[in-house]
């Protein structure tokens, strides 16, 4: 009898136990994306992705009377794309059951949050701002238990000029005050989602997960809180976001939605890189095709923005990090390699749910009338009836002309500070001349330090005309003490470490007595010069005039009702005499000028001298 009670317990068990892998197979959830949302969004509708095991196959309902507006599957029974109406649902918590012949068969929670007080209309940055670009894994390494990962893929590697080096979040949020103590007011950093990439994954634009920091980096929490010791600061975080592609690792290349999710021909074809095919009347239908639906790289399988349900896939991603890291703005990679029309969407759906919302797309192209297509609100792009609603371009025709004119030293038609000059006159192309981006490198260029070896003096006129001229100046990482780098032996070179960031290095440049005397040359004037930026409105959003360079002497004034500034920029190899009579359109009843730098009063009722290779920036008084 006792025998009989155990064999029927053991088959009670066994049953009981066949019951549970049976749901665990068939009911596992293994992503849900967006893992949660946020109550009162502008955009109501809410599409969750839900991914398991045939889960196509259940029916599904959702608590508290939520009104599902539709439901998606498509050739993988793996997803289940479900859209529901938040319109006027207070945050909460939801429950998802999902059925099979009327029958739960598993149930998943679902987070409506609470958004932050005035989320909506969030300041974005702007040309009062100076942002600083880094690379996080070259940047500071302020937790070295996270170099290396046990479930991704590469290693910890400092000897290799292309692996990881082990920077990380921690590090940047250490080293704050000296970003702060330059001039910065904003940060970008290149992508700091998950990236398993087997190499080269410490740049980050070959993205795994995109709803998760790459554990190398720390967590999104630590993300979180970069963002909030930024803001205790006053300083803003710019998100790299990218659009285009992710990387060949990401989790579902191994399982795609649908077959169109990535351009396919089948599998890889790579990119023309020609996107003046977006807009050339003239262009062949296969030119155009391949420059859109090509791959960046082999290892960077391309998305499809035409695909409704990619797209909203992104623009959910990126609102999605905007309302948890309390985000301040993007800068879009490769914008102009998307399909033009989805990209114009993502970009729109973005502004229309945050009105103050900055964002600047990678543009680049040697052509003003090219770039400026791309500006929201272009007159160019109407000729086509297309409007990018980008807020902000990169002025690359800006970075080549800064890359070689301090080395035209002879005044002529078209060398030396013309190519500045001639870089304004085609100003009128742009819808918002005050919202493009400035620099003279970035983690994708020659380093400007490289180009000129170290010489200070043009260092100090790029600088000062960054400062100076219309749109919002980015600063690289290690330009401010002199930091070089030849491009032509590869990335790592234009990527480098930044001394001090890892225990042991030799030469601490976050302090001032671990700088060389070289090293504090630069950062003292560029801190100088971008503090004293923060103070003068004229050179934020004011008014610009300049004169024809003479002698390759280029002058120009930012002037606002209340506040003027003179700019004479000297790339001559003599000392010159400045006439100021030239300029009394502008200097009108001034006076005087005072040098921000020496404090010294410059008569601008007589001629005065500027030294060779060197800036004067004049406010006027």
């Amino acid at each position: 009898m006792n025998q009989l009670k155990k064999i029927e317990k053991l088959l009670k068990w066994s049953i009981l136990f066949s019951c549970f892998i049976s749901l665990k197979i068939f009911g596992q959830i293994q992503r849900v994306e967006p893992a949660f949302w946020y109550a009162g969004m502008h955009n109501p509708e809410l599409q969750i992705l839900f991914y398991g095991e045939n889960i196509a196959e259940n029916e599904v309902v959702v608590s508290n009377g939520i009104a599902i507006k539709a439901i998606q599957k498509t050739e993988n029974p793996n997803y289940l794309f479900v859209t529901i109406d938040t319109k006027d649902v207070p945050a909460q918590e939801l429950l998802f059951s999902f059925s099979k012949n009327k029958k739960v068969v598993f149930t998943k929670k679902y987070a409506l949050k609470q958004r932050r007080e005035n989320s909506a209309l969030r300041k974005s940055y702007d040309a009062s701002d100076m942002i600083y670009l880094l690379m996080p894994d070259r940047f500071a390494n302020g937790n070295s238990k996270n170099d290396s990962q046990k479930t991704l893929a590469e290693k910890a590697d400092r000897n290799n000029p292309s692996g990881r080096h082990g920077g990380d979040i921690a590090g940047i949020i250490q080293n704050l005050d000296y970003i702060q103590e330059l001039g910065a007011t904003a940060l970008w950093s290149t992508p700091l989602c998950e990236d398993n990439d087997a190499q080269g994954s410490y740049h980050g634009y070959g993205q795994s997960d995109v709803y998760k920091i790459d554990p190398r980096y720390g967590t999104n929490e630590d993300y979180l809180k970069l963002s909030s010791e930024l803001h205790k600061r006053n300083m803003k975080l710019i998100m790299d976001y990218v659009t285009n592609h992710w990387g060949a690792a990401h989790w579902m290349m191994k399982d795609l939605p649908t077959y169109d999710w990535i351009h396919q021909f089948p599998g890889y074809a790579q990119t023309n890189y020609r996107m003046t095919t977006q807009f050339d009347t003239n262009t062949s239908k296969i030119d155009a095709k391949m420059c859109v639906d090509g791959w960046f790289v082999q290892s960077m399988p391309d998305l499809n923005q035409s695909n409704p349900l990619v797209l909203n896939y992104l623009i959910q991603n990126a609102i999605w990090w905007i309302e948890y890291a309390d985000l301040d703005g993007f800068r879009v990679d490769t914008y102009s390699y998307n399909d033009k029309e989805g990209i114009a969407k993502w970009t729109k759906a973005i502004t229309d749910e945050y009105p103050n919302f900055n964002i600047v797309g990678e543009v680049w192209m040697q052509d003003q009338a090219q770039m400026a297509y791309w500006q929201k609100d272009s007159k160019i792009g109407a000729i086509q009836n297309y409007n990018s609603y980008l807020p902000s371009v990169m002025d690359f025709t800006l970075m080549d002309a800064l890359a070689a004119v301090f080395n035209e030293n002879q005044s002529t038609w078209d060398k030396g500070l013309m190519k500045i000059y001639n870089n304004f006159t085609n100003d009128f192309l742009y819808p918002n001349t005050n919202n493009i981006m400035t620099f003279a490198e970035n983690h994708d260029t020659q380093r400007f330090n490289e180009i000129y070896k170290k010489d200070f003096k043009k260092y100090q006129m790029a600088m000062t005309l960054l400062a100076t001229l219309r749109g919002i100046p980015q600063l690289y990482y290690g330009s401010e003490i002199g930091m070089a780098g030849n491009k032509n032996e590869g990335d790592g070179a234009i990527r480098l470490d930044f001394p001090g960031g890892w225990q042991g290095d030799s030469n601490n440049v976050f302090t001032k007595n671990g700088r060389t005397a070289q090293q504090q040359q630069f950062f003292d004037f560029t801190s100088e010069l971008f503090q004293w930026r923060k103070t003068n409105e004229a050179v934020h959003f004011g008014k610009m005039t300049h004169y024809i360079p003479e002698n390759n002497v280029y002058v120009y004034f930012r002037y606002t009702d209340k506040n003027a500034v003179m700019v004479i920029v000297n790339n001559g190899l003599n000392a010159t005499v400045v006439e100021p009579k030239r300029f009394k359109e502008n200097t009108k009843d001034f006076k005087s000028g005072k040098d921000v730098f020496s404090g010294k009063r410059i008569d601008l009722q007589h001629e005065f001298s500027i030294d060779a290779q060197s800036a004067f920036i004049l406010e006027l008084n």
